[in-house]
């Protein structure tokens, strides 16, 4: 590669970290904005009904409030990068490639939200009581700082977003031609000892809080399958039309 091309690549990769850069800031400043409602909504809601939020320093309140419109303003930020990045590579892709690969940016944005809404909603508050009822049954006094509760909270949220990402994932390897149904086949045995690893890393030890985890792992991969091997006759037709 040239001089020349190096220094046009570079121009871009800038001009695109300029969009992505102002579009987080924009949306840390809503994000500091909204932080205080954001955080009494949590608190509002049943999972933290009985829990006193105790802060046991004084930059714990200021560290969750800056943590909170940090990860905001991450969040509106990831359609930005995801079209950003798309952008980047659109000039090697062809037309077609172009239209069916622009999907992903949606489709990803809505399953990392999904997951989050999974976590936040189903997980997190079975983990959050199985370890409150641990306290009690050991004769523990339960006293809960801030900092501590939304490290917990993140800790689950997050992981569920990001395996909710496989559909998108799969699909996107599967349009490069690094996968096909049979390489995703012959995996499908190491996949699930891999999901039921990650599902009781994320959940409660009991049965129920496991299988509530992870049956919708084992169902997104399933799906991810199925769309993928779709996906691959798809392309394998067009090539043969062409």
């Amino acid at each position: 590669m040239e001089l020349e091309d190096w220094v046009l690549h570079l121009a871009e990769i800038r001009k695109r970290l300029i969009i992505v850069g102002s579009c987080f800031i924009a949306a840390l400043c809503v994000g500091l904005y909204l932080s205080p409602s954001i955080l009494r909504y949590i608190k509002s809601q049943p999972s933290a009904s009985g829990i006193e939020w105790n802060v046991f320093s004084f930059t714990d309140g200021l560290l969750i409030y800056m943590k909170c419109a940090f990860l905001f303003a991450l969040l509106f930020a990831v359609p930005v990068i995801l079209q950003q990045l798309w952008g980047f590579v659109r000039p090697g892709l062809t037309e077609a490639e172009a239209r069916s690969t622009l999907p992903y940016i949606p489709a990803a944005f809505v399953l990392f939200l999904t997951g989050a809404a999974f976590g936040y909603m189903v997980v997190f508050p079975m983990m959050l009581h199985f370890m409150k009822t641990m306290n009690v049954t050991i004769g523990a006094v339960e006293t809960y700082g801030i900092d501590r509760y939304f490290s917990f909270l993140y800790e689950i949220v997050f992981p569920m977003a990001i395996a909710f990402e496989m559909p998108v994932v799969l699909m996107f390897l599967t349009k490069l031609g690094l996968l096909t149904p049979e390489r995703l086949k012959m995996t499908r045995k190491y996949a699930y000892i891999i999901l039921a690893i990650v599902g009781s890393c994320i959940s409660p030890p009991d049965m129920i809080s496991h299988l509530s985890v992870t049956v919708p792992l084992f169902l997104l991969f399933e799906i991810s399958v199925f769309v993928s091997g779709r996906q691959w006759r798809a392309m394998q037709q067009t090539q043969t039309n062409s």
